[in-house]
């Protein structure tokens, strides 16, 4: 009996769309029957998880409790959240929900540990909110890897090409936020980042492996994955 995925999302709505297709993408099938069930729960009204870690703004935390809720009362047997800054949020948030999670970054540290066991220095492009809080930083310390970050000012060109006019968050998947990203992705390069980790829900969707001569780390993937093995699912080589 397989269980059914649910992705509590709308953070962005595009990114949860994208996680989805991945699972999709990674399960092993030869029908529409072999596929997972699976229940995405859409909630971009949600405040802005960066301000909130900035003290600028309303928690989320309320409405991400009600969010694996509804997932539970949808029949969803477990939880993955493609947001990453979200995931600052989960120590409230694991005491009401119903539901475990997949948490992304223990996954990742994990996933780097067992495939690119060698790796000393990673960079990082992701929100302030993530950078601020040092999700990442905290996460692969346990296994022995240094993370870099963007300088300020470059961090704030990311934040511009993720939340600006005419940014990922509106749709935008090419020209200006793609050559932003790109950019600062091999300055960390020269920096001495060996790989650089895709830390924010919106990176992947402009920033792909071809686009750097370094490892690209995918949480979401990474997550998609774990999500399908939780779920009883067959991976996709």
């Amino acid at each position: 009996m397989k269980k059914t995925i649910g992705i509590l999302g709308g953070m962005g709505p595009e990114a949860s769309a994208y996680l989805f297709q991945l699972i999709i993408k990674h399960t092993k099938v030869t029908q529409d029957q072999d596929h997972l069930p699976s229940v995405l729960l859409n909630l971009p009204q949600i405040p802005p998880r960066t301000d909130a870690i900035l003290g600028k703004g309303p928690s989320p935390v309320p409405h991400l409790i009600e969010g694996t809720q509804r997932l539970q009362a949808a029949g969803a047997d477990f939880i993955i959240m493609p947001c990453i800054t979200a995931h600052y949020f989960l120590p409230e948030i694991l005491p009401y929900s119903p539901l475990p999670f997949i948490n992304l970054l223990e996954e990742t540290s994990k996933w780097v540990a067992l495939n690119f066991p060698r790796l000393k220095t990673i960079g990082i492009v992701a929100s302030s909110g993530t950078i601020i809080s040092q999700l990442f930083h905290q996460a692969l310390k346990k296994i022995g890897c240094e993370v870099i970050h963007p300088f300020s000012q470059e961090q704030k060109k990311v934040m511009k090409a993720i939340f600006g006019i005419g940014g990922i968050k509106c749709g935008t998947t090419t020209g200006k936020p793609k050559e932003i990203i790109i950019k600062i992705a091999h300055s960390l390069i020269k920096r001495g980042a060996e790989a650089i980790i895709a830390g924010c829900t919106e990176i992947p969707l402009v920033l792909t492996p071809s686009d750097i001569p370094v490892p690209l780390i995918e949480p979401m993937k990474i997550g998609a994955r774990q999500a399908i093995i939780q779920a009883g699912g067959q991976l996709a080589e």
